[in-house]
């Protein structure tokens, strides 16, 4: 083979093995990195031996390197890390402190390491989780505005901004231990330095010029410009001895508060995620299955020790700054991953010389697990949470929802008053509009920087979570008028609409969803009206358009009432996954089920829904259906149960035992 081809064949080689594992995890639906990392150790030495971590593939690796690390410097909101400075600057910091000291501490005291610096490392390795993983899963989830997601995702930003001070700071570990002290502070002075000449610069040097070069309206010359950019600092910082990634990071930091910062993310992306790809499968080419399996017992430990223990720090850090219990756990199991980026620290410590291979070899296979678990523990949280707040003494010792506090009134006079879920924009605009027209209001909501406003207007508030049974108890929802939901977490509004019929079976709800898989479920859990709000903007776009082209305003209203009235069958987008499985686990998380089979004696074989009546007797929803073998979801009042039926029955454990006891009463 010809010398000059060697780089491309190798590149197809690697792109070509990433491609493939890459998808095998997406069809499996699982981060896709963890597909380039399996490609790179099929085509490496320890696999079929097509490529080497060598010459051109390592270099064009480091790009990505650089790329990714830039990437995230233009993404690093300021804005998100002031909103929440408390937990994002004092909890993430402490979290990154705790599990260095914790990780690193416990590695050399069990010999995993021999040297203190070695161990630090490691720790910094330990202390860093997925960016990526964990906010892809909340935006599938719906979660990412929760006050679960938005703790998260303070301390992921926190972790990356650490990351960046990690690259400066920790090569001079790789100094003999006489002069580590000298060699950490020569490594701060020049970090210092080096900052302080990129504020000068990014504020006054590097906006003319990106503004100069997004003038010219070329494409190709702005894609150059921000390239050149970012890799010329990249070297300037590896020529200072701080790195390439430390400069690339700084670079994005530069531009990200420019006007052209999302332009030049978006193109830069496409590059980034070629080159990060070849960087993750070059993490591959050193992956030795055999050893991997050799290690398999202590490299399950590894995962469970990481896993569980840096949950623990992260749940007690969010605990400690006044959180409940719930977001405490909830945040703990979210980002007690190892991070994507670790492998960029794991890398240099090898380079460094403070990995040895072995010790190399289990971290990437540890980050590598932790990685492949994550989305499973996001998924699982809700039904942990929901198994301890069906256990009365487990949920008062652990006391999971902080006391709900009633400001504003007293508990007798809440009668005919209207109760709004949720203060954020659609709940301050709902109830604005009822100020207004003069309606009594109750708002529940857990965030405290909106209750001066409330508290300012005279505004009744119960400050806590929604979803608790004693919150709910305290609005006095069988005196309310209606109640309306509009909490941004769509397991809370399942949570809370179930619960709150529970105790007032009558009321009259109303509720936001947020996604189209949701509308008929939350309508079987007992909605009288549920909003979509993409679906009501198309129908307001629509009603105004053929208003304008000629319809008069009553066909208009009517077509308009007729498709919410279908519960917006008519316009839902007619997709396969909309009637997927994914979709209906979804919408069962957080929620205790049971199947039960209606046997031939049972009293309610050859009744309808209606007839039955299950939810006023019982408090308990029937949510599907399986006759046959084929299973009908949200089965509507007028289907008729017949013996051999097995019924999903969505309810609390007394709600659950009043409908088994329906089922089995006696004819």
């Amino acid at each position: 083979m010809a010398s000059e081809l060697k780089l491309i064949v190798d590149m197809v080689t690697v792109l070509g093995s990433a491609t493939a594992g890459g998808y095998l995890a997406h069809q499996l639906r699982q981060p896709v990195l963890l597909g380039y990392l399996v490609g790179g150790m099929v085509i490496g030495p320890a696999g079929f031996g097509l490529v080497a971590l060598e010459g051109d593939i390592q270099v064009l690796s480091e790009v990505g390197v650089a790329l990714l690390l830039f990437a995230l410097g233009v993404e690093f909101s300021l804005k998100d890390l002031l909103r929440m400075r408390k937990i994002a600057l004092g909890g993430g910091s402490l979290q990154i402190l705790l599990t260095i000291l914790l990780g690193g501490g416990l590695a050399y005291l069990l010999g995993w390491v021999s040297t203190i610096p070695k161990a630090i490392f490691l720790g910094a390795v330990l202390s860093l989780s997925s960016t990526a993983v964990v906010l892809k899963t909340l935006i599938e989830r719906n979660e990412a505005q929760t006050v679960n997601g938005q703790v998260m995702l303070a301390m992921l930003i926190v972790q990356d901004l650490g990351l960046g001070l990690m690259l400066a700071v920790l090569p001079a570990l790789t100094q003999p231990p006489e002069a580590i002290g000298s060699a950490l502070l020569f490594a701060l002075f020049k970090a210092v330095l080096f900052l302080v000449a990129a504020v000068f610069a990014g504020k006054w040097l590097i906006p003319p010029l990106v503004r100069i070069i997004g003038r010219s309206g070329s494409q190709e010359l702005f894609l150059l410009g921000i390239l050149v950019l970012c890799l010329g600092i990249a070297l300037m910082t590896y020529f200072m001895g701080l790195g390439i990634a430390m400069g690339a990071f700084v670079a994005g930091l530069m531009i990200s508060n420019i006007e052209y910062a999302d332009h030049a993310l978006d193109r830069v992306l496409p590059m980034r995620d070629v080159f990060a790809t070849l960087f993750f499968a070059s993490i591959g080419l050193l992956i030795d299955p055999q050893f991997l399996w050799e290690n398999a017992g202590i490299l399950l430990g590894l995962v469970a020790v990481s896993m569980v223990g840096k949950a623990a720090i992260v749940g007690l850090v969010v605990r400690g700054f006044g959180y409940p219990l719930r977001t405490a756990i909830a945040v703990g199991l979210g980002i007690n991953q190892i991070g994507e980026f670790s492998f960029v620290l794991a890398s240099m410590a090898q380079s460094q010389g403070l990995f040895t291979p072995r010790v190399y070899g289990l971290v990437v296979g540890t980050t590598a697990a932790t990685l492949l678990l994550a989305p499973l523990f996001l998924r699982l949280t809700p039904v942990l949470l929901r198994v301890l707040e069906d256990m009365p003494r487990l949920r008062y010792w652990l006391r999971l929802s902080p006391p709900p506090v009633l400001v504003g009134a007293e508990e007798g006079e809440l009668v005919d008053h209207i109760v709004v879920v949720g203060y954020g924009r659609v709940g301050q605009t709902l109830v604005r509009m009822l100020y207004f027209q003069g309606h009594q209001i109750l708002v529940i909501d857990s965030n405290e920087a909106a209750l001066p406003a409330l508290r300012d207007r005279g505004i009744p508030y119960l400050f806590g979570d929604a979803s608790s049974v004693l919150v709910l108890e305290k609005a006095n929802l069988p005196k309310a008028r209606a109640l309306a939901i509009a909490l941004p977490d769509p397991l809370a509004t399942r949570l809370t609409l179930n619960r709150a019929l529970s105790l007032a079976p009558d009321l009259d709800v109303t509720v936001r969803a947020h996604a189209n898989h949701e509308i008929d479920a939350l309508y079987q859990l007992g909605a009288q009206e549920v909003v979509q709000p993409e679906f009501e903007a198309a129908l307001e776009m629509g009603a105004h358009m053929l208003l304008q082209l000629g319809d008069s305003a009553p066909a208009v209203q009517q077509a308009v009432n007729r498709y919410r009235r279908g519960r917006y069958r008519e316009i839902l987008p007619e997709r396969a996954e909309y009637w997927g499985v994914t979709d209906w686990e979804t919408t069962l998380d957080g929620l205790p089920h049971t199947w039960y089979v209606l046997q031939d004696d049972s009293p309610l074989q050859g009744l309808s829904l209606a007839q039955s009546n299950i939810r006023r007797r019982t408090g308990a929803t029937v949510m599907a259906i399986e006759r046959n073998k084929q299973l009908h979801r949200y089965p509507t009042g007028e289907v008729t149960l017949a013996p051999g039926d097995r019924l999903l029955v969505v309810g609390n454990p007394e709600e659950q035992a009043a409908f088994e006891q329906l089922l089995h009463a006696a004819s």
